[in-house]
């Protein structure tokens, strides 16, 4: 019986043993990169318990402004110092003397610290050239000067730019033939999604040295540079932006309390992006709880009264304004007496002015009669359909997007709608199922200053290497289908001009900017209403200067009470910041 029980018990202590030899060749041989459910890396987690480092720069490509300034990051020169100098005698005297800062202090900030640290991050005092030399110079184990970088505390056009983030599945999942570690990092959101191909790291360039259990170097006071050394990367993004314009748009936006909306500014010559904000900003602790990671100037949203250029220009096409037609701008645009903008009878280029919507019902109308597409036809036309921003075939991308988040626009949804003459007029004045991004406006108002040219419009121009050659060029672009004839858009130029100089203009209150603005106003019933109040979606898109048009620019406040506003002061002061920077007043 006992012989029985012992080779039950060995039985039972070979089974035990086999288990766990098999649990450590899957640990040691098997599993050491994706090691349990969490896919967890044995290979670093074992080097990070033997090694202390930090990192200098983490390998991901940079986001420049069009004058090769970093939006999301900084470079500075900053003072290094590591843990393991507690345990030595150091000449913290001379490293204070070179660098100003109390000797006390770097000597209180070593001895709490666990690991290797920039002096004063996340708020780093930034050393001069002269002071890096000298510090190195002391040749000081454990104290060193360096170029560090740093992700800004504010990043301009937060949204166009976008975010990061870990995510182990989806890393393989978007990247399934790449050897990356766990901790990449992965663009969410904005251009840092559309380019995050061309940002992946090679490897992140780091200060490194090796400790035993209690934090005391291994192998003597050695620390050692790891770097990809590879000279053509991480790349860099050029973008269209102007860092200077972006924050001072940024300003004025906050400054006139503009809780959700913003603006787009372009430059109509190579029509790119000069300055994006959208508001609300990105809460940073929680970003996917509420709006503001979404970019609302490449949303659809209600555009009102600006749709009426689109029926301005299929009007003059189809010969429906002849200069001697009147519009009755006293009724509303059922019928019913106008009692609140009872403009009497208007000509065509007043009506536009004034903002007439009667007279734009009634064109919509007449508009469809002839074609039941016609409207969506000049709404392409005019680029206010599908989307504007730069795509094509990059590399082996096809259809690459620059603005991967843009909506399309719209004008119906339904054949019911189309032939429906209701929900035609109120269509015609940007109404009902009508919707464009802020970001499309902008565009036709170019298109328009163009001469009825119709472009991309790129937020980047191309992808530089480390070592400043190129490596990807996004070239200026036309955008396909039919655009409005030369002549089409001389008619709404001077449409666009005399809604300034109009005496009861929409757009009076620019008549006196240092640039000739041309644009339109729009205010947009949204269908949601606070305390009984309807709300709106305020606009001002325009282009300026008239006679030789250097910028689009879009404000726009959304989902607003009717006295609220801000579009027309902060589209004044946009225009006052160019021309003063133009100028060279700054």
């Amino acid at each position: 019986m006992w012989k029985k029980r012992a080779q039950g018990w060995l039985y039972l202590c070979m089974i035990g043993l086999l288990l766990l030899l098999g649990r450590l060749m899957q640990i040691q041989l098997i599993d050491t990169e994706t090691f349990s459910k969490h896919n967890v890396n044995l290979l670093e987690e074992s080097v990070k318990q033997r090694t202390q480092e930090l990192v200098i720069d983490n390998g991901r490509g940079n986001f420049l402004d069009r004058n090769g300034v970093m939006l999301t990051h900084k470079k500075a020169a900053v003072l290094v110092l590591f843990p393991f100098l507690k345990k030595m005698d150091w000449d913290a005297d001379k490293v204070a003397s070179i660098s100003r800062i109390s000797e006390n202090i770097l000597k209180m900030a070593v001895e709490g610290a666990k690991k290797p640290f920039a002096y004063g991050d996340p708020q780093p005092v930034e050393l001069t050239t002269s002071q890096m030399e000298r510090i190195n110079g002391l040749n000081i184990p454990g104290v060193f000067a360096i170029e560090k970088k740093f992700e800004r505390s504010e990043i301009p056009a937060e949204q166009l730019i976008g975010m990061t983030g870990e995510n182990v599945q989806e890393l393989k999942q978007r990247y399934p033939n790449k050897e990356l570690s766990d901790k990449t990092l992965l663009g969410v959101s904005g251009l840092e999604e559309s380019f995050d191909e061309f940002l992946l790291p090679e490897g992140n360039s780091k200060l490194v040295y090796h400790v035993d259990g209690t934090g005391a170097p291994l192998f003597g006071i050695n620390v050692k540079y790891v770097d990809p050394a590879n000279p053509f990367y991480p790349v860099n993004v050029r973008t269209t932006l102007d860092k200077s314009i972006q924050q001072k748009a940024e300003d004025l936006v906050d400054q006139y309390q503009i809780k959700k909306g913003g603006l787009v500014l372009l430059d109509i010559q190579d029509n790119t992006v000069l300055a994006m904000v959208s508001r609300p900003v990105i809460n940073k602790k929680d970003p996917y709880s509420g709006a503001g990671i979404a970019n609302n100037m490449l949303k659809q949203q209600i555009m009102g009264s600006v749709f009426k250029t689109v029926i301005a220009a299929a009007a003059i096409d189809q010969n429906l304004v002849g200069p001697t037609r009147l519009f009755d701008c006293s009724k509303k645009i059922n019928g019913d007496p106008e009692l609140k903008y009872d403009y009497g009878m208007l000509d065509f280029s007043t009506s536009f002015a004034r903002s007439c919507n009667r007279a734009f019902g009634e064109l919509a109308k007449e508009v469809q009669k002839a074609n039941p597409n016609l409207m969506e036809e000049y709404a392409a036309k005019l680029s206010l359909l599908g989307t504007v921003g730069w795509h094509g075939d990059v590399y082996h991308t096809s259809d690459f997007k620059q603005l991967a988040d843009e909506d399309n626009g719209r004008v119906f949804v339904s054949d019911e709608a189309r032939k429906d003459a209701n929900f035609v007029a109120m269509s015609g004045i940007g109404q009902d199922e009508v919707r464009a991004t802020p970001l499309a406006v902008a565009n036709m108002m170019a298109t328009i200053a163009r001469g009825g040219k119709k472009e991309m419009v790129r937020a980047v121009t191309k992808i530089e290497y480390k070592n400043g050659t190129t490596m990807v060029d996004f070239p200026k672009k036309s955008m396909k289908g039919e655009s409005i004839s030369p002549y089409t858009a001389m008619k709404l130029q001077k449409l666009l001009r005399e809604v300034v100089l109009n005496p009861n203009g929409t757009g009076r209150v620019f008549k006196d900017l240092p640039y000739e603005v041309a644009g339109k106003s729009g205010t947009a019933e949204t269908g949601k209403f606070v305390k009984g109040k309807q709300l709106h979606n305020k606009w001002f898109a325009g282009y300026f200067p008239y006679q030789n048009p250097k910028y689009a620019l879009v404000t726009v406040n959304l989902d607003v009470l009717d006295s609220e506003g801000g579009v027309n002061s902060l589209f004044a002061d946009m225009v006052k910041l160019l021309y003063e920077k133009v100028d060279g007043k700054e």
